[in-house]
């Protein structure tokens, strides 16, 4: 349809590389405090089926796992990355391909600036991804940050 085709024109060059699709990933939610996100490419980067799933504990301490489509987790999240302003960064990536699959642990940093000097938080995003032949699709990212309790390991941080 003429929709997705101008959605191509706009931004297939975003996803053609595997490094260009975590980049634009990280890129599209990052933003000052009062800057607009391109939300359009955001949904663009997934299968219309992908699920984004961060996982945690709740306040009662038990673990939690949370599902959304790209679409909720646009709604649930994106007037408070804008209002609040977000960074979040790759620090580290741990990629494994085998034919059409690619899955990746990516460490990352979040700040709420690009001025700031220590992140207010870090984790890990277990990204799964598919080429079919002419670009990546994101599939699902699942993700959970460092906290008192859990420390990430030193395989999944840079080397000094």
């Amino acid at each position: 349809n003429s929709y997705s085709q101008d959605l191509n024109q706009k931004y297939l060059h975003k996803v053609t590389t595997l490094d260009s699709t975590i980049y634009n990933l990280y890129a599209v939610i990052s933003g000052e405090k009062g800057v607009k996100r391109n939300w359009e490419l955001f949904q663009y980067l997934f299968v219309p089926e992908a699920k984004l799933i961060p996982s945690g504990k709740d306040s009662e301490g038990k673990y939690t796992l949370r599902y959304m489509s790209p679409l909720d987790y646009v709604q649930n999240a994106g007037s408070y990355l804008e209002a609040n302003g977000f960074y979040e960064k790759e620090i580290y990536r741990i990629n494994e391909s085998f034919g059409q699959i690619t899955h990746i642990f990516s460490t990352y940093e979040s700040y709420h600036s690009a001025k700031d000097k220590q992140p207010f938080a870090r984790g890990i995003n277990s990204i799964q991804l598919f080429n079919d032949g002419t670009r990546w699709w994101i599939l699902s990212i699942y993700w959970t940050a460092e906290r008192e309790d859990l420390s990430l390991p030193k395989k999944y941080l840079p080397k000094k």
